[in-house]
C-alpha cells in the first residue's frame, strides 16, 4: 500500500508561486498515475491536474491551465505541482492521489491512494 505525503502549502500573495510536493512511500509509485485535486471552502472536490506514470501525458483542469504544471520524478518517488500566477480563488486544501490505472484521471473515485492534504491560501 502506498502512502502519500503532501508538503509545500502556505500563504502567498496573488500573482505569486508555490510548489507542492507529493512524496510516496513505495517504489510502486513509479507505475502510478498521479492526480491533484483541491477542495475549497463550501465547494466540491475539483480536479486540478494529473500525470501519467511515465510523465508522457498530462491533464489540467480549465481553471489552472497555463498557470499550473504537474511533474513526476520516479527516482525520487515524488510528484510536484508548480503553481504560478496564483489567484485568491486557488485557495483550497490540495490533495495528491495515486492509482495504477486511473482510467478516468479527472474522477477522484478512480484513485485508491490519497495524501492528507496541504492548505494553500492566496491572499493579500
Amino acid at each position: 500500500q502506498v502512502q502519500l505525503v503532501e508538503s509545500g502549502g502556505g500563504l502567498m500573495q496573488p500573482g505569486g508561486s508555490l510548489r507542492l510536493s507529493c512524496a510516496a512511500s513505495d517504489r510502486s509509485f513509479d507505475n502510478y498515475v498521479v492526480g491533484w485535486f483541491r477542495v475549497a471552502p463550501g465547494k466540491d472536490r475539483e480536479f486540478v491536474a494529473a500525470i501519467s506514470w511515465n510523465s508522457q501525458n498530462t491533464w489540467y483542469g480549465d481553471s489552472v491551465k497555463g498557470r499550473f504544471t504537474v511533474s513526476k520524478d520516479n527516482y525520487k518517488k515524488t510528484s510536484y505541482l508548480q503553481m504560478d500566477n496564483l489567484k485568491p480563488e486557488d485557495t483550497a486544501v490540495y490533495y495528491c492521489a495515486a492509482d495504477p490505472t486511473a482510467i478516468t484521471v479527472t474522477d477522484p473515485t478512480r484513485y485508491d491512494y490519497w495524501g492528507q492534504g496541504t492548505q494553500v491560501t492566496v491572499s493579500s
